[in-house]
């Protein structure tokens, strides 16, 4: 897939470069032509100055032939004209807009343009390490019956099994987040410290599980 970017900070230089390892062609719009350092001299695809919701300069980055649009540029504004620019202008189905600003992010949402607030994004990351206790919602299907969220678990279930832990607290782990790498855990698995547990549920069972993950396996369920 070919894929514009435009914005070349640090958020869209790593971008850029993640997608071009993975076999993806890539171009970057960026106003400052020296922000294309944080390409490297390895970096294959196109090196687009210019301004990324002018449509010239998103045809020189071949936005006509791209499977999708990423704006992450340091202003707001800026990333979702850009954005409503790819969507609209150029039928752009893929197409995400960075937000600084969360109560913006909501506006833009209810446009149809998917937006990532960082602030906020930041702020819930950081509570989450501050205040880990709970269940965090990630995922919720369209009728509201099943979610998908991160639970806290008590250190006590460290050495059990994931078939253990599902028996007990009636979850289905969709995977855990190890060492920062996301695995498929198989029944066998076994909880090591600072596994980071996320599950399917009930919706309506929350409090529930999240009784079950505090209070940790029941004697002898290894």
């Amino acid at each position: 897939m070919h894929i514009v970017i435009m914005g070349c900070g640090r958020v869209g230089a790593a971008l850029a470069q993640t997608l071009e390892q993975q076999g993806h062609s890539v171009a970057v719009i960026d106003q400052d032509p020296t922000a294309f350092r944080r390409l490297g001299s390895g970096f294959g695809g196109r090196r687009v100055t210019g301004v990324g919701f002018d449509q010239d300069t998103l045809r020189e980055a071949g936005i006509e032939e791209a499977g999708a649009f990423a704006a992450v540029s340091s202003g707001d504004n800026s990333n979702i004209i850009a954005a409503r620019v790819a969507r609209e202008m150029f039928g752009i189905e893929n197409v995400a807009a960075r937000i600084y600003d969360p109560r913006r992010a909501e506006v833009y949402q209810r446009l149809g343009i998917p937006t990532v607030a960082t602030v906020r994004w930041t702020a819930d990351q950081m509570l989450r390490r501050l205040l880990p206790s709970g269940a965090e919602p990630l995922w919720r299907d369209p009728s509201g019956g099943v979610q998908l969220a991160e639970v806290h678990t008590t250190p006590s279930w460290i050495g059990h099994k994931i078939s253990t832990l599902q028996e007990e607290t009636g979850v289905r782990v969709a995977f855990l987040t190890r060492l920062g790498e996301a695995i498929l855990p198989s029944s066998q698995t076994v909880l090591q410290e600072g596994d980071l547990v996320h599950v399917m549920m009930r919706t309506d069972e929350i409090a529930k599980v999240e009784a079950a993950f505090a209070e940790g396996p029941e004697e002898g369920g290894h």
